[in-house]
Order: C-alpha cells, then structure tokens, then sequence
C-alpha cells in the first residue's frame, strides 16, 4: 500500500508507479540492509534555489504568468519578462509598484524563439506560460541546447522543474508536488498540510534559527566532530521541545540557560528542566531570578546585584507562600 515500506515492485495503481516508503535520508539507527527503504524511481528532487538578484527569463503576460512572477518576486528574482500589452491586472501592478519595479525589465512585444535578440543562454532559468505551443516547444529546444533548466507551463515534458502547491508562513516554504500530474490535488494538500500547522509556528520556526545561531557563535566550524555534536544536540533539544514550546526560544534568557547548563555537557534542557536558580519554582519563559534581571535591565553577574536579587527572590517566594497558606485556613 502507499505510504509502507513495500518493495520497490509493488504497484500504486494505474500511473504504473511503484508505491515507496516514505521517503528520508539514511540515519545512524540504520545498520544493515534490511533498514533500508528501497529506491523508487522517477522522483523530483524538490530544493530551494537561492534566486536573490539572478536574472531569469518569463515570457508570457496572463493569468499563469502572474502567478510565476509572484514567487519570482519574493525569492528577490530579477526578471526579464517579455509579453505584448495588455498584461494581467497583477503583473502591471508589479510593474507599476515603486517596491517591485526594480525587480522586473518588462519588453512590450512578444518573443521570437531562436530569432530573438533576447538569448536564453544569459539567464539562470526560463519559464513560458504562452499559449503558443509551438513557440513554447522552441524555446524548451532553446534551453536543453544550452543547457539551462526550462519550465514549460502545462507541458511537464517539457519541464525541467515543476512549481507546485507552495505554502509561505514567515520563515517556513513548504512545497506540494506531484510531479506535474495533479497540480489541483497538491493545492488540496497544501490546504490540509496549512491547516494542521500550529498557529505559532513562524515564531517557533524563528525562536530555533535564533537558538542555532547562537549555539553556532559557541562551537563555530563546518563538519568534523563538533559538526556531529552541534547537529544531534539541537535536534535533541527540538525534540524535547516540540513545535508548540520552540517559539519560547525567542527570548534570549531562555537560550542562554539552555546552552549554559546543556551545551557544554551535551546535556539536553527541556521546558520542565528551566528551573528557578533560587527556589527551584519553575517560571515561564526561565527562572524567576532571569525575569527580574530582564525587568530591573541589571547585570546578573554582578555580586552585590546577584546578592541583592537572592534575597529579594527567597523574600518574593516567602511571601507567596505564606499568603497561599493563609488563605487555605480561612477558607
């Protein structure tokens, strides 16, 4: 069935696709064959392309086009986009936008394939959404002699690369595909994948980038030993953590005591381990003592305020406890 680990013969239907198991890079847990899952042929290899000020070539004006230029735009693309007036409401919009314009060298006229003094040759990728067959098999023709990757809009064989359903929240891209069979049935997907995603999750997504930076800024280097380590202690800390608790890694007391007390022993500090240094109750967001530091914006390293803030605390803790238990008696 799809979705187990069947062998690699085993049929997902009538696309004649063998169903595979869910697919993930080899981990240290596996040690023999038989951990293994088959591979399947046939796959996309889905990336992320760094496009940031890459010239990119995107002939047509309509609908699908628009579409195109949207995320062409936000990976900060520079475009030449080549189409005869009247454009879509959208694209001229980006056009006419002072924040986009920039982005975009836009030729009114349509394109001529091999004649064209515009040659796909000076750009990263190319992208048609015409509605002339013909022209659009030109330009994939174009392209594979260069050797530039090529997307044809609703022809996947000549596709080099496929779009997908894309989902944007902050920090997180997430991308459906289904290699250019269903593209209705991946915007379905996405909706549920969008649906189930925790409502903070941009800002969990932001508090473990911060967290691993600063955890980088301790052990710096690329690969190695430390490398090892560096990686199996954070996705020990995120798994401790878990996507509903990781946006508390924002506050910057909050990694501190982590890597302080965990890092250096390899030691990894869940929510329940953030205890008050002082009287051991726990506080959101770290101990009692952090939270005061943060308020009064003193330096917690000082001994005469380190001093002042204990007995403080040990006073504050006293207090609650003495007003808890009175209040339990006279009710």
């Amino acid at each position: 069935m799809p979705g187990s680990s069947s062998s690699s013969s085993s049929s997902s239907g009538s696309t004649g696709i063998p169903a595979a198991a869910n697919a993930k890079p080899p981990t240290r847990e596996e040690t023999g064959s038989e951990d293994y899952p088959p591979i399947v042929q046939g796959a996309s290899l889905l990336l992320a392309l760094r496009l940031a000020n890459r010239p990119i070539l995107l002939i047509g004006g309509g609908l699908v086009a628009s579409q195109r230029l949207y995320f062409l735009l936000e990976s900060s693309a520079h475009i030449t986009l080549i189409s005869p007036a009247p454009l879509h409401p959208s694209i001229q919009h980006r056009i006419d936008d002072p924040s986009t314009s920039s982005q975009i060298t836009w030729l009114n006229r349509p394109y001529k394939g091999r004649e064209d003094e515009v040659k796909v040759k000076g750009f990263d990728l190319v992208m048609t959404a015409i509605d002339d067959n013909d022209l659009s098999k030109e330009v994939c023709d174009l392209c594979r002699e260069e050797k530039v990757m090529v997307n044809v809009a609703d022809i996947p064989p000549q596709c080099d690369f496929y779009f997908g359903a894309q989902l944007r929240k902050g920090p997180l891209q997430i991308l459906i595909s289904t290699g250019g069979m269903g593209p209705r049935a991946g915007a379905m997907i996405r909706d549920i994948v969008l649906e189930a995603l925790p409502d903070n999750i941009e800002e969990a997504v932001e508090g473990v980038g911060l967290l691993r930076s600063d955890l980088r800024k301790r052990a710096p280097g690329v690969g190695g030993q430390l490398g090892q380590e560096r990686m199996d202690w954070m996705k020990g800390v995120c798994d401790k953590w878990g996507l509903a608790k990781m946006e508390r890694f924002r506050d910057e007391s909050v990694r501190k005591t982590i890597l302080d007390q965990g890092w250096p022993q390899r030691k990894i500090l869940g929510p329940d381990d953030l205890l008050s240094r002082d009287n051991g109750n726990k506080v959101a967001g770290g101990s009692l003592r952090t939270t005061l530091d943060s308020l009064l914006n003193l330096d917690p390293r000082s001994s005469v305020v380190s001093a002042g803030l204990g007995g403080f605390v040990s006073g504050v803790a006293l207090a609650v406890a003495l007003g808890s238990y009175l209040s339990r008696t006279r009710s």
